[in-house]
């Protein structure tokens, strides 16, 4: 028999948690305007990939506010540090 097979943690594809966040940003966005992801399909393509692109600049603009608070508490922290 061979050796058992084992499961390199490298080989396990992580989600990266930028996406996740970006994914329920546009769905935030997409639930103001009484949409869901899963409910777009009924809609015209037209009204779709109008939603999509305010509900991805949306989650741009979202992502860079988090990221942004997060370089500031970084700052605050590493300053306080020295």
């Amino acid at each position: 028999m061979g050796e058992p097979m084992t499961i390199e943690r490298a080989d396990v594809p992580m989600e990266d948690p930028q996406a996740s966040l970006e994914r329920a940003f546009i769905e935030e966005y997409l639930k103001t305007r009484g949409h869901s992801l899963r409910g777009l399909h009924v809609l015209p393509e037209e009204q779709v990939n109008a939603l999509l692109r305010a509900a991805s600049l949306y989650a741009a603009t979202k992502l860079a506010e988090v990221e942004a608070r997060a370089a500031y508490v970084h700052e605050i922290h590493g300053s306080s540090s020295e």
